[in-house]
């Protein structure tokens, strides 16, 4: 269920990029008070895959609805818990806002410019960075 923390979801339609854009390229970054962090990259084809904080694989699909990011995991599998988030009106890498992961925990999200190099692999869904 940690998976959740940034955002889970409602349907597994790619939907409009929107103010979702900013993030593709980017890394959203759930932060934890105990300080651990889980990372996901949203793909334009309605797509993502992140690490856990248990620095585990995720993946799954993404929509957006109105001014709300809302994601379904695939993998690995999970219940079909619905979660969106609101995504910050002009969003840009930098951009930081509260929020609470699926169990209802105090988290810091934020967006970071590019993909750190040690997840440029995982950001691509597992496959290499020439894909």
């Amino acid at each position: 269920m940690a998976s959740y923390a940034c955002f889970a979801g409602l349907n597994a339609q790619a939907a409009e990029p929107g103010a979702v854009a900013a993030a593709f390229g980017n890394t959203v970054i759930s932060s934890y008070p105990d300080g651990t962090s889980q990372k996901i990259w949203l793909h334009a084809d309605g797509t993502w895959n992140g690490i856990s904080r248990k620095n585990a694989p995720l993946a799954g699909k993404w929509t957006q609805r109105g001014d709300k990011v809302c994601m379904r995991q695939t993998a690995p599998p999970t219940l079909p818990i619905s979660y969106c988030t609101p995504i910050p009106a002009g969003s840009q890498p930098g951009v930081q806002w509260s929020g609470h992961d699926v169990a209802g925990r105090s988290i810091t999200l934020s967006l970071m410019k590019g993909v750190p190099s040690q997840y440029q692999t995982a950001a691509n869904g597992g496959a290499s960075a020439e894909r």
